[in-house]
């Protein structure tokens, strides 16, 4: 089966990624593509990516479809149960494209695309980080470095509180395609020159395009990176920081004797879920005197049931995903009751 493409679109506040994701939707071509926005405020999200996505349509955690075929959600929760929502769609995706927030490293964000249940069914097509050239031209990262304090100060998922010199370094590093958006605003001579500095810092065959603010979705969509495959070379001023590899998975198979009802089910799933190293618990269970199966969808604290269809072949076990090591016995014992 083939891996829908994931962009990865980073960037600064204020460096052009919400006016290149409003073209990428409108000039979509029939593509079904789902865009993930990792928070909402910051998004621009109140002035509207597209007409039809406007606040008062979105709530965090929501996946709303588009008028135009395209979807838009938020996350507000876990990034995995948001791309198995997506992945799990009847209508199978062309391509998801993933807005980070301005001041986020993007490698953490490719390991997660080593998780069991993401890695078969999608692939990083490429990052794409947008570069402010008005604000390089002047000598600048960024042009609002205030509004980028106050987004700092605010976003409570960053746990890094590095220069962001630093992090433009991890965006860079990370790039497949680099866009210098506002390049109708900076001189001929002061873009190729910044072009030329670019190039010299990223990684060999990463390209280079400018942008005001419209660009073909063929040219940030189909660049089959793989970048998940690549991390070690796109390291980032990061690179060397914390050998503790939580890409390293496991996963064991249990068939748990019938419960006596639904809550039965939740405390056991709950009880495997609390065990050190233990990360998903997904499948089917069985409650007493019930023809029909319980689906189990269970991931950090939350844990998800719902009675499936009423069918005799359907597989009766749970799968319990965790880190390298994890006690299997102790999920086994918890899930048997």
């Amino acid at each position: 089966m083939s891996r829908v493409p994931v962009t990865v679109l980073t960037g600064f506040l204020g460096a052009g990624k919400t006016t290149l994701l409003r073209s990428l939707l409108t000039q979509a071509g029939g593509r079904r593509i789902a865009v993930i926005v990792n928070e909402f405020g910051d998004a621009g999200f109140d002035g509207g990516l597209v007409e039809e996505c406007a606040a008062k349509a979105c709530a965090p955690g929501d996946i709303v479809e588009l008028t135009n075929g395209c979807i838009c959600c938020t996350v507000a929760d876990d990034f995995i149960p948001t791309m198995d929502k997506l992945l799990s769609r009847e209508r199978p995706l062309d391509a998801i494209v993933i807005e980070t927030s301005g001041l986020a490293l993007p490698q953490p964000l490719l390991k997660a695309f080593a998780w069991p249940d993401v890695r078969t069914r999608a692939t990083v097509d490429g990052v794409v980080t947008v570069v402010d050239a008005l604000a390089l031209s002047e000598g600048r990262v960024v042009l609002d470095e205030e509004a980028l304090g106050e987004q700092r100060a605010a976003d409570p998922s960053l746990d890094h509180d590095d220069p962001i010199e630093e992090v433009f370094e991890d965006q860079l590093a990370c790039a497949d395609l680099v866009v210098l958006s506002k390049s109708d605003l900076v001189a001929p001579q002061a873009l190729a020159e910044m072009e030329s500095r670019l190039a010299a810092v990223v990684r060999s065959g990463v390209r280079l395009v400018r942008s005001e603010g419209n660009l073909p979705a063929d040219v940030l969509i189909g660049l089959k990176a793989t970048a998940e495959d690549d991390l070690a070379a796109r390291a980032g001023h990061h690179g060397e920081e914390e050998e503790h590899d939580h890409d390293d998975f496991e996963s064991i198979v249990v068939t748990p004797s019938a419960a006596s009802d639904l809550d039965g089910v939740r405390a056991r799933v709950a009880q495997a879920l609390a065990l050190d190293g233990v990360l998903r618990v997904k499948g089917h269970a069985r409650i007493d005197g019930k023809p029909a199966p319980v689906v189990v969808q269970a991931v950090g604290s939350r844990v998800e049931l719902a009675f499936g269809r009423p069918d005799a072949a359907q597989a009766e076990h749970l799968v319990v995903i965790g880190l390298k090591g994890f006690d299997g016995d102790a999920a086994r014992r918890a899930l048997a009751g």
